[in-house]
């Protein structure tokens, strides 16, 4: 599968014989394009395939979701049938809570699971929050906390016009973050590699290491310098260790 759709802008990628897809699923407020050049950095055996939620970038038009079962449900019958070829599952905060309930909705259809789970920036799905919730909070407060975490420029923040396309989305995707209720099920049986930061306001390493929990297979926590976008900084290490997580899975195919 190759055919660009609205969940997937960029395509699903020519996937070579052996090689494995990485579903990536982005932050709160982003699109696609946040790991657009991942094709870049990662090696041939791994083929990066960008998702896209309503709401966004080229769906921008579209209502954004609310609630993160009715988004993943809906993500499940876009995929089709890229789940039915070797693939593993990426998120970083939202996009890794995202990420976890998209997996637990592909076993409980019964479909192939992913050879791996990559999660960054978020807590465990069984952890309360711990936080008040931030997506019915005044503009202000949103531009405040937007400042705390990095990652978007002072001159976007600065913007009124521009705040006033971004902080509805934002809103949308805080929602479906804060909302969220755990429901306990079985252990995934899909190996969980976690990336932590040292300075992220959000969430901090023993809370990251908590998805331990969530998987009857191996566990591998990594530690980056920075801030709640550390991930996205430091692309280059990320993308050695979801190659070296992989390398298991990278099995020649029959011809």
């Amino acid at each position: 599968m190759t055919d660009r759709t609205p969940w997937l802008p960029f395509g699903a990628g020519l996937r070579p014989a052996g090689a494995v897809r990485l579903l990536c699923l982005p932050h709160a407020g982003a699109g696609a394009s946040v790991y657009r050049a991942w094709s870049q950095g990662l090696p041939p055996t791994v083929v990066p395939v960008a998702v896209q939620p309503p709401g966004r970038e080229s769906r921008c038009w579209d209502e954004p979701y609310r609630d993160a079962a009715a988004l993943t449900t809906d993500l499940v019958d876009a995929l089709g049938s890229v789940l039915d070829e070797p693939y593993a599952v990426f998120g970083h905060s939202m996009g890794a809570l995202l990420a976890f309930e998209l997996v637990r909705e592909i076993r409980r259809r019964g479909r192939a699971a992913p050879v791996h789970l990559f999660v960054a920036g978020r807590h465990a799905p069984q952890l309360p929050t711990g936080t008040a919730p931030m997506f019915d909070a005044s503009d202000d407060e949103l531009v405040a906390q937007m400042r705390k975490l990095g990652g978007t420029p002072e001159a976007v923040l600065s913007d009124p016009d521009l705040l006033a396309t971004i902080l509805p989305l934002l809103r949308a995707d805080l929602e479906v973050n804060e909302t969220y209720r755990y429901v306990p099920e079985s252990p995934l049986q899909v190996p969980v590699t976690a990336f932590a930061a040292t300075a992220d306001p959000r969430v901090d390493r023993d809370r990251m290491a908590a998805w331990e929990a969530q998987t009857a297979r191996s566990f591998t926590l990594h530690v980056l310098p920075g801030d709640h976008f550390a991930v996205l900084r430091h692309a280059t290490f990320v993308h050695s260790r979801v190659a070296s997580g992989l390398a298991d899975a990278l099995v020649p195919e029959a011809t």
